[in-house]
């Protein structure tokens, strides 16, 4: 027969007493070495490493202006608030930071891509690849011919888009798009290098599209038709749901019904070009 005894009360106490005494000197030797380790010169942020392809930025003059607005040290330092900074670099996109060990932070940059200005010329603003609207100084943009492109706010990546698809139609004419405006209603105008202006109206991409296409086709038959060439071209309006109207240096306006008639006339004979050079078809 086995009998079970507790232990008196004074030896839990001091049993409780002690657990807790370990566990505050463990905790207070814990803090004792993160306080060493977070205010050593060891830990300090002694180099950053930047990647990335840098056009309008170098890996120098990165540190020598970030570095002094980063805080912490390789354990306190907010890789968030980094981020931040370094973003605001101009022509700086996009940054990804992170800890190498023992005093390294490596950094990778993402510049914007520039591909047309944006909005009134007196503006510094530029829209990159993915339609974003940035601020940059703009004596620092290397390629040549860039468009400016204006819209409502928040249409930059439209008016991007409707540009990329109308600078391929307006290829055949060998006079690139200077400058192409959205309006607030909706329309959309254009402006060529040979500062011809060109009112295409609104509707749906497609519809602006297809009406530009129809103008681009048949506006050699009209110009031929004047002896002129395409880089004669000054004024067009497509606005019209059967035609255009258009005007040419050197040559009275060109009426709405003249235009439409030319512009009926190269339609028709597409579709008797098409038919000629379609392949015969047999039944089986």
């Amino acid at each position: 027969m086995s009998y079970s005894m507790s232990a008196p009360l004074d030896v839990k106490l001091m049993n409780v007493t002690a657990t807790v005494m370990f566990a505050g000197v463990a905790v207070l030797m814990l803090a004792v070495v993160s306080w060493w380790a977070v205010r050593h010169p060891t830990f300090s942020i002694a180099r950053i490493v930047v990647e990335g392809e840098l056009v309008h930025n170098n890996a120098v003059s990165l540190r020598a202006n970030v570095a002094p607005h980063l805080t912490g040290n390789f354990f306190t330092i907010d890789l968030g608030a980094a981020r931040k900074v370094f973003e605001e670099v101009p022509w700086v996109r996009q940054a990804e930071v992170r800890r190498e060990y023992p005093h390294s932070l490596r950094v990778i940059l993402h510049e914007h891509e520039p591909q047309a200005y944006w909005g009134p010329e007196t503006g510094t603003a530029m829209v990159n690849t993915m339609g974003e609207v940035f601020e940059a100084n703009i004596g620092e943009v290397e390629r040549e011919g860039l468009p400016r492109l204006s819209g409502p706010d928040g249409s930059a990546a439209e008016v991007l888009r409707m540009y990329y698809a109308l600078d391929a139609v307006f290829e055949s004419l060998n006079v690139p798009i200077d400058a192409l405006t959205l309006r607030d209603r909706g329309s959309w105008y254009v402006q060529l290098d040979n500062d011809a202006r060109l009112e295409l109206g609104g509707g749906t991409p497609e519809q602006v599209l297809q009406r530009t296409q129809r103008f681009i086709r048949t506006l050699p038959q009209i110009t031929q038709q004047y002896q002129r060439k395409a880089e004669a071209l000054e004024y067009a309006d497509l606005r019209y749901p059967d035609g255009y109207a258009l005007r040419l240096r050197g040559v009275t306006t060109v009426s709405r019904e003249r235009a439409l008639e030319m512009a009926k006339r190269q339609a028709v004979q597409s579709k008797q070009d098409n038919k000629k050079t379609r392949p015969s078809e047999g039944r089986h």
